[in-house]
């Protein structure tokens, strides 16, 4: 009788004292001419990279050089210099190669800084006459109104600050807009179509309301508005008057006491809520008091005149031509 897991096997015959499997033999440890093949397992990429995590060609180059033996001083010497000349024309390339391409900026950056220079130049040359055309036209009102008395210089000055040509001051209410912050799409990570940016038919719409809403005297961003101004874009820019604003765009209406109220109560208001809310434009709307109007520029007006009698004479003698009437001569009878 036999016990498992006990003592030693016949003899004469190989085992285990455990009598289990071992190294994928059979049961007992046999290795005999007549045992079967051992089982082998090919070990996966990542399991032979966590055991030979050295590249074979380091070995092999490793070995190279130790039948090589170790390099001369003089060989080390020569691949330093080598070396160092390698870098050095690589350096004088590149900075050559920069040298050309700040050389080589397209003619039309040039153009085009050149031209923004002269703009701002010239605008602020306009602005100072500017200045110095209010300076002058506060000191002829005053001259005027010291000789016509104080009944003609008040109705004056009435048509005046209807008309927009001298400054007012007074209460009403301050509009401010400004773009949205521009949008990123997550994606592309590009910028998208900014639907939230102040358009010159949002200042129309603005503008429009408070005259609406009983304003005596606008202004956008200083420029004020008259019977004649005009609000559109030219390109990305907004222009009031030919003359270029940029956002945060404030529009200042002297008006009633309740021009707030009643620009909210609107539907340009409810219209630029909506606005805020969807695409994130802002929008403000406040009550102030003692407010500035500046004045606009002088308008260039154009006068029709009568025409005199010789010149009116002229165009009925050119109808009879043309009709084929006979020429009133003393001679046309023949």
């Amino acid at each position: 009788m036999s016990v498992l897991g006990g003592g030693g096997a016949p003899s004469g015959r190989g085992g285990s004292q455990d009598g289990g499997l071992r190294d994928g033999g059979p049961p007992g440890g046999g290795a005999g001419p007549d045992a079967p093949a051992q089982r082998r397992y090919t070990p996966d990429f990542v399991t032979d990279l966590f055991r030979n995590p050295l590249d074979p060609g380091y070995a092999e180059a490793a070995r190279r050089r130790a039948e090589r033996g170790e390099p001369s001083r003089r060989s080390r010497l020569s691949a330093r210099v080598a070396r160092t000349v390698v870098l050095v024309l690589a350096g004088g390339l590149l900075a050559v190669a920069y040298h050309q391409t700040v050389a080589s900026t397209p003619e039309s950056d040039q153009i085009q800084s050149s031209l923004v220079g002269d703009v701002r130049s010239r605008q602020a040359e306009t602005d100072a006459m500017q200045k110095q055309a209010d300076e002058l036209r506060d000191q002829v009102s005053k001259l005027r109104d010291d000789a016509l008395g104080d009944g003609d210089s008040g109705a004056l000055q009435t048509l005046e600050a209807m008309t927009g040509v001298i400054k007012v001051r007074g209460d009403g209410a301050v509009v401010r807009l400004t773009d949205a912050p521009p949008q990123i799409d997550p994606v592309s990570g590009q910028q998208t179509e900014n639907l939230g940016k102040v358009q010159d038919r949002d200042l129309q719409s603005v503008c429009n309301e408070l005259w609406r809403d009983g304003a005596e005297a606008i202004a956008i961003n200083g420029e004020r508005l008259t019977a004649t101004s005009t609000v559109r874009t030219a390109g990305e820019t907004i222009l009031v008057d030919f003359r270029p604003i940029t956002s945060p765009y404030q529009v200042v209406a002297i008006g009633p006491d309740d021009l707030q109220k009643r620009f909210d109560g609107s539907s340009t208001g409810e219209l630029f809520r909506e606005l805020a809310t969807d695409y994130h434009m802002q929008v403000s709307v406040k009550s102030q008091n003692d407010l500035t109007v500046a004045a606009a520029a002088d308008p260039q007006l154009h006068y029709a005149k009568p025409l005199t009698s010789a010149t009116a004479s002229t165009p009925s003698t050119a109808a009879n031509r043309t009709s084929g009437s006979p020429d009133p001569s003393p001679s046309g009878g023949r």
